[in-house]
């Protein structure tokens, strides 16, 4: 196995792009060092971003955040900036692994493991956040709801890593949740997940809504009729109702020892709605 440590983004991408083998990115590493160290992967080539300019770095850029890829869930939740912006992003991230771990894991390594259950992805969405995409013919930003395709597939090309997340801004009643379901008390997979993000106007109802699944498809869902269902409401029952039966309709889970079909699909709806009325509260005392 080759290491290479590059000077620059760009120069990260070209030894990945010009490596004929089997190549992978040493970022926070709390998947690819256990992958080595148990020999489940055994790649030509691994690339270190860790030493680069931004990537472990938070920096305010137009009224939001952008957060290097090797930020750690550690330094996230400690982030008094992020917490006050999007605080369901924060507590999604959170939930990445143990203590110790969160010293290591970040949220693009859980973006780009393109599993539908990863935490921090559903938040992602929901906050309508954007990755810049580091490749060998320069950057690109792409909505975090277009980078993973499938269980362990991603939209990225040969070269292509992702340098960045924004989490855009926001007005002030506007705020997020994300909660999640799992079979014991910590450091589980979700069963099933759900984010809500939503901004208010001045009497409390809600002028914008996003939705956003994991666990329940084979990739993280945007349910676009369930942020519809919220908005004009004050989240009555019957618009609660309506963006729960959005949700569940949305679902396309698969049966397995961890949950069945009619499981998932009914905690999705349950969490979203759950999510929904803590990001209400949260978003009514941001004023």
């Amino acid at each position: 196995m080759k290491y290479s440590r590059p000077e620059s983004l760009e120069a990260a991408a070209q030894a990945l792009y010009q490596e004929p083998g089997l190549t992978r990115i040493l970022a926070g590493g709390t998947d690819v060092l256990v992958q080595l160290k148990s020999e489940v992967v055994e790649p030509d080539l691994l690339v270190d971003l860790k030493h680069l300019a931004g990537m472990r770095e938070v920096v305010e850029e137009a009224g939001g955040y952008r957060v290097g890829a090797g930020v750690p869930g550690a330094v996230m939740g400690e982030h008094e900036g992020i917490k006050s912006l999007w605080p369901g992003v924060v507590e999604a991230v959170e939930l990445i692994g143990s203590t110790q771990v969160q010293g290591r894991a970040t949220m693009v390594g859980n973006l780009c493991n393109g599993s539908p259950a990863a935490d921090s992805v559903p938040a992602m969405i929901a906050a309508n956040a954007t990755a810049r995409v580091q490749g060998p013919d320069g950057a690109r930003e792409v909505p975090v709801a277009d980078i993973p395709t499938g269980p362990g597939k991603t939209s990225l090309s040969k070269g292509e890593f992702v340098s960045s997340i924004f989490l855009p801004s926001r007005p002030e009643r506007a705020s997020d949740a994300y909660l999640r379901f799992i079979p014991r008390t910590e450091m589980d997979i979700a069963v099933s997940s759900a984010a809500v993000s939503l901004v208010l106007d001045a009497e409390g109802r809600c002028t914008m809504a996003r939705v956003a699944v994991g666990a329940v498809a084979p990739t993280v869902l945007l349910v676009e009729d369930a942020g519809a269902a919220l908005v004009g409401s004050k989240l009555d029952a019957s618009a609660l109702a309506a963006m729960t039966a959005a949700v569940e309709a949305a679902c396309s889970p698969i049966n397995d020892k961890r949950g069945t079909i009619e499981f998932r699909t009914k905690t999705a709806g349950v969490l979203a709605r759950r999510a929904a009325l803590i990001a209400y509260a949260r978003a009514g005392d941001r004023t």
